[in-house]
This record gives structure tokens, sequence and C-alpha cells, in this order.
């Protein structure tokens, strides 16, 4: 039986998130790492929007969204227990990163992109999730509870790019239990094998 097929790109958050789902349900899938300049015709062709990660089963199903990719994986062996607790408050959450928080961090992270405002004033806007963040981590080891559960999984790539952006300022910022539990995400021996390279995948 073929592997699923799955189009990634390592740097990419929202391919990390889907890597990390896969990996964690012990699901084999053959991993096309692809150059955003040149994306392989059989991409386009299963999903137009030619955003990655795209993940295309066995049967042809193709899930284009990486939370799709996400609850798919762990509906089929969640080994961590990410699918439990509130799920609604985890994707309430999960909606707060990807929108507002989303679109602070790619003006804070290329602000020659969005002149209109200083780099400050974006960093300033993905402050109000980080402060959000880190006032649920003063109740619980994670973000929902004192397990991690997929809200964790889904928005921990994206805070690890805005720390990035300015690593000094983030390591002396007030940020202590957010920092904290990065680094946790960071060091998980789950996140360094997703996150091996390949070579780029060529057509043919």
């Amino acid at each position: 039986m073929s592997l699923p097929i799955l189009y990634s790109y390592r740097r990419c958050p929202y391919a990390m998130r889907a890597r990390m789902a896969l990996w964690a349900a012990q699901i084999q899938v053959e991993l096309r790492e692809v150059s955003l300049r040149e994306k392989p015709q059989h991409l386009l062709q299963i999903s137009p929007k030619a955003t990655v990660p795209v993940l295309q089963l066995a049967d042809g199903v193709v899930f284009e969204q990486s939370l799709d990719i996400m609850r798919w994986a762990l509906q089929q062996n969640d080994t961590h227990g990410w699918l439990r607790g509130d799920v609604a408050m985890a994707d309430a959450l999960i909606g707060l990163n990807d929108g507002d928080f989303k679109k602070a961090l790619d003006r804070y992270k290329y602000p020659e992109r969005y002149p209109e405002q200083s780099p400050l004033f974006y960093r300033q806007q993905g402050e109000q999730f980080l402060q959000r963040l880190e006032a649920l981590l003063t109740e619980h080891r994670f973000l929902l509870d004192d397990s991690a559960n997929i809200a964790d999984v889904a928005i921990f790539p994206f805070i690890r790019q805005f720390a990035a952006v300015d690593a000094e300022w983030f390591a002396h910022s007030s940020y202590s239990r957010l920092r904290e539990w990065l680094a946790g995400w960071v060091e998980e021996e789950l996140f360094t094998e997703v996150m091996q390279k390949f070579p780029t995948y060529i057509e043919g």
C-alpha cells in the first residue's frame, strides 16, 4: 500500500505543526520537501492554493489545511492525548494565533514590507497575544491544562518565530513562563525529529 504524501516546507510553522501531529500519531508518510519557488505540478493539481502543508491519503483524499491534518492524524492515533480537554477553548485560542497574532507576526518579522508602522508597533500588537499566553501559563504547565493539547502544538511554532525576530529582547522580556514553555517544546525530541533536513523534492 502506498504511503500518504505530505508536501511540506521545513521552516513553515503550519507545516511544523502538521508534522508534529503526524509524527506523534506514528503515521508514516512520504515527505516531499518543496521549494516555494518551484512547486511540484502534482502539488498544484491536488491543491490549487499551493501552500504547504498538503496531505494526500492513499485513497486520494486531500487535506489542505494544517489543522485538518493535525486532527485527522490525532484521530487515528492520539498517543500523547493532544485531543483531550476543552475543544472549544483550544479552537478559540488557535483562532487568535492564526488570526490577529499571525498578522502582527508577519509585520514584525518583515517590517520593510509594511512601512506604515514601526517594528516596535507591530511587536506591541503581537504582545497582546503573548500576554494572554503568559497569563494562561500562570494557571497551568501548558496553555489550557497541566498536560499539553492541540492548542500548545498548533501555537508554539509561531511563538518560536516571534521570539526569534529579536531573541535578545525576548530573552529579557517579562514573559518568563512563556519562555520556559517555548524552550520545552523546542527541546522536545519529537520537534527535533520533525525538523530534520531533507533534500528538496524533485518531481519525477
